[in-house]
This record gives structure tokens, sequence and C-alpha cells, in this order.
């Protein structure tokens, strides 16, 4: 393929207002969706880009506990309502993105993918692989799972794009860098938004995730697909694959683009340490 692959994660907490139900911050969506446009065509960029719930799914996942399977006649009521949910905030950036002048096309992880006990087991990727042939880009988001262990499950756009790193690793679509969009400059030693004292941590590898571990608190609003620690976990297991992550603040404009076009921004990257390579 030649071009670098970025997978692009924009999080739930900067695209929807997660202390509203069902609202999104279009405003911040729409400049988003400018700057990926403006980045791929001053750089030549092939993109997957994955998106959270946010105030969407959650609220549904919530009340029905779909993160705990099925466990009662209400379970497939909340499965049914979940994957709505989900895929009604995909419609709105896939519509964006195609407003923005991209060929955008939304990839339902609960419909080409089957998990087992919270975890992706197999995924159709083929159809990725081909919209990336295509120059164009697949957008898949946080979703309802299937679970054959436990009936179903929250796959997490963590899950989704870790499992999306790791197969394509193995082919020719291999991704050179993860850039994950939150409402924060990255990783901090405690929330930002609630502590003036926090201070950005710069760089996680596996030499220090056991500190880093012990600073990471949980996110702003409601969040049933396991905050900031499981993040960081999934991005730290993708960098011993050799692909760096970089978290960085998607509401300071003009960020995104430069992260995608490979320029210096504010931020936490996630490596693997010089031991594991």
């Amino acid at each position: 393929m030649g071009k670098q692959l970025i997978l692009l994660k924009l999080g739930g907490s900067l695209i929807t207002d997660k202390t509203k139900p069902y609202t999104t911050n279009l405003q911040v969506i729409k400049r988003l969706v400018r700057e990926i446009r403006e980045a791929r065509e001053e750089k030549d960029i092939s993109l997957v880009v994955g998106h959270g719930g946010g105030s969407f799914p959650h609220v549904s996942a919530k009340k029905y506990q779909t993160h705990k399977g099925i466990i009662n006649k209400d379970s497939y009521k909340g499965i049914a309502k979940v994957q709505n949910d989900a895929s009604k905030l995909n419609r709105i950036i896939v519509d964006e993105l195609i407003n923005a002048g991209e060929n955008a096309m939304s990839i339902q992880i609960s419909a080409c993918s089957i998990a087992e006990d919270g975890k992706i087991k197999e995924m159709f990727i083929e159809p990725i692989k081909l919209l990336l042939n295509y120059n164009m880009i697949p957008v898949p988001y946080g979703d309802v799972g299937l679970d054959l262990e436990r009936g179903c499950c929250i796959l997490s756009t963590e899950e989704v794009l870790d499992y999306i790193a790791k197969t394509l690793h193995k082919t020719e679509f291999k991704p050179d860098k993860i850039v994950v969009c939150g409402i924060v400059d990255g990783i901090f030693t405690a929330d930002p938004l609630k502590n003036p004292e926090a201070k950005l941590i710069p760089e996680i590898t596996t030499e220090n995730i056991k500190e880093v571990g012990n600073y990471l608190a949980g996110s702003s609003g409601i969040d049933v697909t396991g905050g900031m620690v499981h993040k960081v976990e999934k991005l730290l297991e993708i960098a011993k694959l050799g692909i760096e992550s970089q978290i960085i603040n998607g509401l300071i404009e003009g960020n995104l683009k430069k992260a995608l076009k490979g320029e210096k921004v504010k931020g936490t990257v996630i490596r693997a340490s010089t031991n594991d390579e």
C-alpha cells in the first residue's frame, strides 16, 4: 500500500456531552472532520476512524447492565437499544465526514464480529482492507457485542481498534500509529478536570506503567467500558507490536490535523520500552 496508515479514535466525551443523554458536540465534530480532510489533502495518509459512544449507548448500556451479559428478559431489549443508540451517533459522524468531502463508510462491529467473555474472538476484517485500498475511510465504533459466553457484552472502541491493529499488523496494511483524541492534553497524574495540581505524563512505557496505573482516575461522566486504565492497557499492548500511540486534546483547534501530519503536539505518547523491542 505504501502510504502511512493511522488508526484514529475520537473519544465519546469529545464528540458528545456525556452529562446529557443523546447530545452531540456538533461544532466539535464538524471541526474535527474538517481537520481530518485538510490533513489528508496535505499528506498522503490512510485512516480508520473509530469513535466512542459517549452519551448515546452508555445510557441504555447502564440501564440494562449490558456489560454483564444476558442477566434477565430485559437484556434482549438492552442489546437492541444499545446497538441502535451506538449506530445513531455513528451515522452522524459518517454524515459529517461525507459532508467534509471524505468517502467514509460505517463498520457495524456487532454485525461483523463475535465476542467471548467481553473480548472480540473473531471479526471479518476484509471490508476494512478493501475500503483502505479504495482510499476510503472505514468508521467502526464502540458497540454491543454478541458474546458466546455472556450472551452479550460492550465492545469498547479500544477493544475494536486493538483487534483491528493486531489483525492488520500481520498484513500489508500494518498501522503506523494510533491517535487518540480526548478532552484533555493526555494522561495525567490525577484528573486534570478536577485537580489543578495534576501533571501531564509525557510518555508511558512498560517500564513506568505500574507507577502510572496508580494515578489513573475514572473519566468524567458515565463510562461502562472500563475507564482510563482499560484504554492505556490496550494501547500498551499495541505498542509492543511497534505501533506507537499518541493521546491528544481534540478540543484544541489544529491538534488533530498536526498529529495526523506527524507534527509536534502536546500530549502523551505510549510506546514500547527498549526492552520490549
